[in-house]
Formats: C-alpha cells, structure tokens, sequence
C-alpha cells in the first residue's frame, strides 16, 4: 500500500525514532509514555490524523497510563474528523464507563463475549494444581516436560526476582522483567519467537503486549490479581486457531480458583503435581525417539560393551533398555511427590473420624488423641474436604507408618494413602486480590514458613494448636469468618 510506518517505545535511542519521524510516516505505533515524550519534543504532528487505536484498552488504562493516553488524544484540536477505535479482551463496566471520555457520543460498541458466561478462550485447557512456593521450582520442570508437547512455555510470576531465579533454574530459560533493558529484551524475545530457546519467564508488565503464535502451554505461578489478569496471561496460548494449555498454581490453603472459574466462565480441570508415571510417560516416548534416531552403523562399536553391560546386570533385556531409556531422560531416581502440596518426597494422607470435620483445628485435634506431638507439628497443607466428612494433608514419607500404624490403634479413625485428591473446601479470600500469603516476596528458597500451615500454635500463643473447642466448628478455622465462606470444587 506505500505506508511508512515506525515504532516507539521507551528503552530505544530517541535519536533513531526521530530520524524515522523526520522522514515521515503514515502509522505510528507506540507506547503512551514513549508517544507523549515525543509529542512535547515537538517530533510528531497530529494535525491531519484521521485514525486513532487503543489496544489492549483494558490492561492499558488499569495500568495506570490513564493519564498519558488522555494527553495524547487531548492533542487532537477537532475530534469529529478522527476515528477512535478502543480494542479489548475484557469489557468490564470501568473500561465501558471511561471510554465515554475517548470516544464521541455516538460510538458503537462491538462486543465479540456479549453476556456469555466464556470469556477465556475455548481453545485453550484450563487446569489448576495445588502447589506450596516452596515446590514451584521442582514441579516447574515436570509440568512442562509433560504439557508443553515439546513447544514454547511462558511462566509467569509476580517478581522479579522469582523471574530470575527461575530462569536459572529452568534448562535453557530466559528471564523478561522491568530490570532488564530494552536492547536485551528484543534479544531474548528473538531467541524466543525462533526457537533458540522453548521457555521464557516473565513478569506480567513485561510481557504485556507479548504477540507469539506458537505458545503451547502458559504456566502462573500464583493466581492473579483479577480474573481480567487471567484471561489475558492464559489467552497467549491457543491463538490463531491453536490449541493449548494454560496451567495455574495455587495455594490449597488460601486461593480464590472457585472465583476466577467463576466469573471468567471457564470450567478448570483439576490434577495434581505429575508423578512418576506420568514423567515416565511424557519424556520416555522422547527418549525412546532419540535413540531409534541413532544410524544402525554405530552399532558394533557399542555392542560388546551391550553384550558384557547386559550380562553383568542380571538384568532382562527389556528392564536395561528401561534403565538406559531413564538415563537418557535425565531421571537417575524416582521420588515421591504430594498430590495436595507438590512437596517432594512427601505423602497425601486421608484422615476420616467417624464424624463430620468441620475445621482444620478439629482435624489436628483428633491427630494429636494418639499421635506424638513432634509429628503432628510436621503436617502440611491440612484441608477440608468438600462432603464435610475428612481432612487431607500431607506428611514425610518417613512419617507414614507412624501414622498408619497409630491410626490402626485410635478407635473410629482412619487413614487412607491417596491416588488422588477428592473435591476439597476452597476458601474465599476477603482481600481485594487473589494470590496472597508468602508468594511474591522474593525467592522461593528462603520461605521458610510458607510450605506449611500453622499446625501447631493457636493465635493466642497457647501450646497444643489448634484446640477442639466448640466455636471453631463454625469459624471454618481461617479466622472466624463462618461457614458460609467456604467454597467446594
């Protein structure tokens, strides 16, 4: 068509861009705060604009860049010769209201969700897994070997330096956040975009704006703090007519996912961390390719080797091809691994009691009738389940007989090893945000506290936690907000 068109944004050399404004453009296309600098440098004339778009209208303006995009369209001295266009994946009332500011009074409103409940993108699975802060760094790997089918992985998380340092925990990973500058981002989302590397960790304000096609699983390392968040992390997969799986981690002790599935209209899968034979399943078909992949030429220079490795094994055939296949996989052991947590090398019991459990309290006071004290303070993630009728939690391996066997010797009592979860109580959260508690306030190594529910000391500072007393079968044992607080999936 003969259009001239440059890109402005913030971190870029100011000389540049005002070269390519000087030559003339037809489109610009650019950041608000990048635009305004410009417009007051006197390099970018509106006099004769006929088009203006706002995109991603939404997440721009709850931003806070309010104010910049109200300067840049103020610039504009007759607005009934300018055509104002607002894009938006989310149409929430405030985004409805302030647009009225922006567009004139008879602007048309085309709206692609309209009252449908769906409004997160049908293409895409949506999964959510129960996982502590202190997890996240050994599950990350294992989603993504499992979900991401071999293609590019985004993982969000809320910090900096969570980003960082899983980056470099991640094989072949890059971080994106606000520390890093511009020239080095551009870099990094090259690699990404042409395969160099498969997964990137970036902050939500980084990736803001992100548009790569090929995006087979999305990865949030917490929920986020409103569900516009998440329809737009989870919508960078399953774009331009793909498929793909955007998987959420939470916290099972405190975590608003009935919420998000709620208003978002999307219809979670619920699972738990992989476990062996899921790993097993996923990168033994890759191991296996690998090895077919290798010429039948160099054969004879292995198979004495072979001959003298599959004699001296005692081993069949077939049991030291699956050892070579794990070797190559990269998995020399197997460890066990919480449905409930996502805790390596720990166990998700079921505890039943004869009665109705209607608070973690009561589920720790019947734990201490014939267990030892110093066990009882080691349970983690102590959660309700959703008939009313158990609790779960999790205990170290090397604590499970202890607990099978005491509750062989408690009287109405029983334990069972779970495969998996059942529909547990989900808490709603009564701050203005869903991811809370421990998350987002650094690393992931230095959390001490944040792998564990505070099984073991009441509030008051009383020895023996959480008591049996008859007020905590309504208080829901989250702070007294009552029964009617508990929410089941």
């Amino acid at each position: 068509m003969g259009l001239h068109s440059c890109c402005l944004y913030g971190g870029a050399s100011y000389q540049s861009q005002e070269f390519n404004l000087r030559k003339g453009v037809d489109i610009v296309v650019g950041t608000p705060g990048r635009i305004k600098d410009h417009i007051e440098r006197g390099n970018i004339d509106l006099s004769v604009l006929k088009f203006r778009v706002l995109d991603e209208a939404d997440e721009m303006l709850r931003m806070g860049f309010v104010e910049d995009v109200e300067f840049i369209l103020g610039k504009v001295d007759d607005v009934s010769k300018v055509q104002t266009l607002l894009f938006s994946a989310t149409l929430p009332a405030w985004v409805k209201q302030i647009s009225s500011r922006f567009l004139k009074s008879s602007k048309k409103t085309i709206d692609l969700v309209g009252n449908e409940k769906m409004k997160a993108s049908t293409n895409v699975r949506h999964i959510v897994l129960p996982c502590f802060t202190l997890a996240i760094p050994t599950v990350l790997p294992d989603i993504i070997r499992c979900y991401s089918s071999g293609g590019r992985t985004i993982v969000f998380t809320e910090k900096r330096e969570s980003a960082n340092e899983l980056a470099g925990l991640l094989p072949g990973a890059r971080a994106l956040h606000g520390d890093i500058q511009q020239s080095q981002r551009e870099v990094t989302l090259s690699g990404f975009r042409s395969g160099k590397f498969m997964t990137l960790v970036a902050t939500n304000v980084a990736a803001r704006g992100l548009d790569i096609n090929d995006v087979q699983l999305i990865i949030q390392c917490e929920p986020p703090r409103d569900v516009e968040a998440y329809i737009h992390r989870s919508g960078r997969t399953g774009r331009a007519g793909n498929t793909g799986v955007a998987v959420m981690l939470y916290d099972p002790r405190r975590s608003n996912v009935s919420k998000i599935e709620r208003e978002s209209g999307v219809k979670f899968e619920h699972i738990s961390a992989p476990q062996p034979a899921d790993i097993a399943k996923a990168v033994g078909m890759e191991a296996a390719e690998s090895i077919t992949q290798v010429a039948d030429s160099i054969i004879p220079t292995f198979k004495s080797a072979a001959e003298d490795l599959l004699n001296a094994s005692g081993l069949s055939p077939v049991e030291l091809l699956a050892k070579a296949l794990a070797k190559a996989a990269g998995y020399t052991d197997i460890k066990s691994r919480s449905l409930l947590t996502s805790l390596e090398n720990h166990v998700t019991l079921l505890l039943e009691a004869g009665k109705p459990i209607y608070t973690p309290s009561f589920a720790f006071g019947v734990l201490r009738r014939f267990l030892p004290e110093d066990k009882v303070e080691l349970v983690k993630g102590m959660t309700l389940t959703a008939d009313g009728k158990g609790a779960v939690f999790d205990v170290a391996v090397e604590d499970l007989d202890t607990f099978l066997t005491g509750g062989e010797n408690a009287a109405n009592v029983s334990f069972e090893v779970l495969k998996a979860l059942p529909p547990l109580q989900q808490r709603e959260q009564s701050r203005g945000r869903f991811g809370v508690g421990g998350r987002g306030q650094g690393g992931f190594a230095d959390r001490k506290n944040s792998s564990r529910f505070s099984g073991g000391r009441g509030r008051g500072g009383r020895s023996g936690g959480f008591s049996d007393r008859r007020n905590d079968r309504f208080s829901n044992g989250f702070g007294g907000k009552g029964r009617n607080n508990v929410k089941k999936w």
